[in-house]
């Protein structure tokens, strides 16, 4: 007989070890946000650290809370994603308390969530699927899901972009039903769709019906779609109060109830940052709805000024602001550094100065204790490195006020915690990381000897040893630097130095620092991988109770890491140099039309600085600043969003400032010239008459492809000899960086290293900005080749044109030595004065220099790691030693 079938409307149905019905009589289902590493700094850290059994302790927080589901997301760029997903889950899994209730597995990385579906016990739900990748990945995804026997998530997200209105909203969730449906078959009660929720009254007019319409969508969803649910991160509302959490609490739980009037089923919550709707007070309530239902045309005006009322500590008048004045000496000193405040620093460091026996004490006394808090609130996350070189420009000025009478009165010195000498290594221009950690530093009490940049080796060791110093900090930013902190390891070896070193900047690594660096040396050295860390680091180095086990305990912990490094298994199979050739990437160069480009030859351009503030990308000046997270989200970040708008606000102010009294200068020379691949990996430049004027040597990709792919070269995208086609090739160098370090030094006799960090960040900042607006001419104007293209900023940051701009010593074009070809093919010391150091630095830093190709299909081009047999044919083809060769490409070959 057919089995009987039920008339009840089916269920989504999760479970952990309990069940979990979710119909549409059920309450809201409350999804736990903490144990997700984007969205917990906590969690983050145990789950780096390891320390999963704390880690678990949130997760079972999250359930006796009341969370009903709870959202794991291992998502962070320095984690294994998948392995750390998987222990996870499994851990999880032998706690019967925190496993009762279903795992949403989050991440936006495929690989991840099929790691999570292949352990996690029970039904879970995948956060998250879209058309985004168009509809074969999508179907791929959802039937791997529907295997797997897991719930999903859809994001409102297609090939167009994010669902921002309420049309887009139910045209894409109809679509996605649809192909789920139809197509793959899914239980449409296994349907879950998020359809974005955006913050309100951000002061934008196309973002008033933020709210609105994603409480019509959701209607619609529920009413149109039988059986699918309605899902969202609900904080996201709420981002434009951030640090105002009255106003946050209010929006969040007002919003809550409208959307679960609409239909929404599920969702993301801190309740924490969640009001009871019937206690919002009844005037806060009338101005948050009137916003989220926009019922009115100066709802957000009218909101913005309620906020400022009920936020207490972020607006207060003048009299207010001056009260601190009436505080004890210490407290007004100590509120001083903490807020960065220096207007009566001096005034209180004389009062001090009167109250004390020496006016050295006022530094060991007054003034560290207060440095203590500012170190105190740095180390715990209270406070960030922008407000911390704040701190010290206040302490810098209280220091230089008590100088003269300190020198009166030279019966002791200053206690330190330390002496720490830093220096940018030889033929390296590069220093804002380098003086972040000396401010850092510096406020703890730390003495500091700062060599600046392009420091000899003989140099450094001869200071070392002369100022005796305490620990020897090295930084360097570009690959050569690190061959010249190996030399430098060696040379302290030799004369038998005893003195710590730390190792730091942007290409330098733990791994490096263990296997290149370490081995050399039998003191200790060790990597710093960011200014935080740097005052923990120098403490324990220099701890005479302990600092005996935390070296020893460096030496032992680079030890494994080495010999792990060294004999890992290899994991991927690698073609010879022969092999790959054979395997290049192939264009039909008979039906390929080179772009005939507006000129040939070289030329300089000057532009004013205003021209380049729209292509500034911002992200990376917070990054500087070690603020992280993507420019402008990072405003709504609920840890550095305050801190990464006041940075912002300073920016902007020096920013008008630069463009106002004309600090800096924008200068650039390119060149465009017909060229040929010929030799298979070479790329050789003609001038007008055709005489070969210059060769560009590429490297070849050495790992083994799967399905046919080529290895591809950079040589691959110009037209071979052979074709009898004359294709092209560009070359360029921009830089805005004359006038920085006198700008800089200003700032600095001032006792101002605030500002002196700041305009180099700012003319890094604009020399980038000018690589953009210098490539978008050149595509559209000077070479022509796309005439048309029309591309906002963000396009541009996400490279979505046509052609690219490799830069040598990069991951494209690794090569250092490729800067010479094109000082040599531009002139460009002779036409704008940007020179080249020894190590192939750029001076001024803030410069930027690379190659134009045309060809689309180069967007596509990634080296990877080469091997020691393409090394070995590249130096032949430069014609210099091997040694030579693996300097300048040390990073991109593999160890083995």
């Amino acid at each position: 007989m057919k089995p009987s079938r039920s008339h009840k409307p089916p269920h989504l149905m999760l479970s952990g070890l309990e069940p979990l019905v979710v119909t549409a009589e059920s309450n809201f289902i409350n999804v736990g946000e903490r144990t997700n590493v984007t969205g917990s700094r906590r969690f983050l850290r145990l789950i780096k650290e390891e320390k999963f059994d704390e880690a678990l302790d949130v997760a079972r927080g999250q359930v006796e809370g009341g969370a009903q589901i709870i959202d794991v997301n291992m998502d962070e760029g320095m984690l294994d994603g998948e392995k750390a997903m998987v222990t996870f889950l499994n851990l999880i899994a032998s706690e019967p308390d925190i496993a009762r209730v279903p795992i949403m597995i989050d991440s936006s990385k495929w690989e991840i969530i099929e790691a999570g579906l292949k352990v996690v016990q029970g039904k879970s739900v995948v956060n998250s699927i879209s058309l985004k990748e168009g509809e074969e990945k999508f179907i791929e995804h959802a039937k791997k899901i529907l295997r797997y026997g897991a719930a999903v998530i859809v994001m409102a997200f297609d090939e167009k972009g994010q669902a921002d209105n309420y049309e887009r909203r139910i045209e894409i969730c109809k679509r996605s039903y649809d192909i789920l449906v139809e197509k793959v078959n899914f239980p449409p009660q296994d349907i879950i769709f998020d359809p974005n929720i955006f913050p309100v009254a951000t002061g934008m007019e196309e973002h008033r019906l933020n709210a609105l319409d994603f409480f019509r969508a959701t209607q619609w969803i529920r009413e149109n779609l039988p059986y699918a649910h309605v899902s969202g991160g609900v904080s996201n509302v709420s981002f434009s109060f951030r640090g105002n959490n009255v106003v946050r609490e209010a929006i969040n739980a007002a919003f809550l109830y409208h959307a679960i009037k609409h239909g929404m089923t599920m969702g993301i919550v801190n309740p924490e940052m969640l009001e009871v709707y019937d206690e919002i007070p009844k005037e806060l309530l009338d101005y948050v709805e009137d916003v989220l239902l926009d019922r009115r045309d100066d709802a957000t005006e009218r909101l913005l000024d309620y906020a400022e009322k009920v936020k207490g500590n972020v607006k207060v008048n003048e009299k207010q602001a001056q009260e601190w004045r009436g505080l004890p000496l210490q407290d007004r000193i100590t509120h001083a550094l903490v807020k960065g405040l220096d207007e009566f620093i001096e005034q209180d460091a004389e009062e001090a100065r009167l109250s004390s026996d020496k006016p050295i004490e006022v530094i060991e006394g007054f003034l560290m204790n207060g440095m203590n808090v500012v170190g105190d609130l740095f180390g715990s996350g209270k406070m960030f490195l922008p407000q911390v070189v704040k701190s010290a420009r206040v302490m810098k000025k209280a220091v230089a006020y008590l100088l003269p009478y300190i020198e009166e009165d030279k019966d002791e010195d200053s206690r330190s915690a330390g002496k720490v000498l830093m220096a940018t290594v030889k033929g390296d221009v590069h220093d804002i990381g380098k003086n972040i950690v000396s401010v850092v530093l510096g406020c703890n009490n730390f003495e500091i000897i700062d060599l600046g940049v392009m420091v000899p080796p003989e140099r450094i060791i001869e200071t070392a040893l002369k100022e005796q110093v305490d620990i020897i900090g090295l930084s360097g930013l570009i690959t050569p630097s690190l061959d010249e902190m190996v030399y430098l390891a060696k040379e302290l070896e030799k004369i038998n130095v005893s003195i710590p070193v730390m190792i730091g900047g942007a290409t330098t690594s733990r791994a490096h620092t263990a296997v290149k660096i370490a081995p050399e040396y039998s003191n200790t050295v060790v990597h710093v991988n960011d200014a935080s860390r740097a005052v923990t680091v120098a403490g324990n180095l220099l701890n005479k109770k302990s600092g005996i086990d935390y070296r020893n305990g460096i030496r032992l912990e680079y030890d494994k890491l080495r010999d792990a490094y060294l004999n890992r298994s290899k994991v991927k199979n690698y073609l010879t140099i022969e092999e790959a050739r054979a395997n290049k990437f192939t264009i039909d160069w008979d039906s390929y039309s080179p772009a005939q480009p507006g000129f040939t030859g070289v030329r300089t351009v000057q532009v004013e600085l205003d021209a380049l503030v729209p292509y500034i990308d911002w992200t990376p000046f917070f990054r500087s600043w070690e603020l992280h997270g993507k420019y402008p989200a990072i405003f709504e970040d609920e840890v550095v969003g305050q801190q990464a708008k006041e940075l912002f606000s300073d920016a902007k102010n020096m920013l008008d400032e630069i463009l106002t009294e004309k600090w800096l200068k924008a200068e650039a020379v390119l060149g465009i010239f017909p060229a040929n691949q010929v030799n298979d990996d070479d790329i050789a430049l003609f001038d007008e008459q055709g005489k070969e004027i210059q060769r560009f040597l590429t490297l070849r990709q050495q790992s083994q492809k799967t399905k046919g792919a080529p290895n591809i070269a950079l040589a691959d995208f110009i037209a071979p000899k052979e074709s009898g086609k004359t294709d092209y090739m560009g070359a360029f160098c921009v830089t805005t960086g004359f006038g920085v370090d006198e700008k800089a030094a200003e700032f600095e006799a001032d006792h101002d290293d605030y500002n002196s960090i700041m305009i180099k960040a700012l003319a890094d900042r604009f020399a980038e900005a000018f690589a953009e607006y210098l490539h978008e001419r050149v595509r559209k104007e000077i070479w022509g080749y796309m005439k048309n293209e029309t591309l906002s900023n963000e396009e541009l940051i996400k490279e979505a044109y046509e052609g690219i701009r490799p830069a040598p010593g990069y991951p494209a074009c690794p090569d250092h030595l490729e800067k010479n070809v094109i000082w040599n093919l531009l002139d460009v010391e002779e036409r704008i004065g940007v020179k080249l150091t020894e190590s192939l630095a750029m001076w001024p830093a803030s410069s930027v220099s690379g190659y134009y190709f045309a060809n689309p299909e180069s967007r596509y081009f990634g080296l990877g790691k080469i091997k020691m047999d393409q090394v070995k044919d590249y130096a032949k083809r430069r014609n210099i030693s091997l040694e030579e060769a693996v300097k300048w490409l040390n990073p991109n070959i593999d160890a083995q």
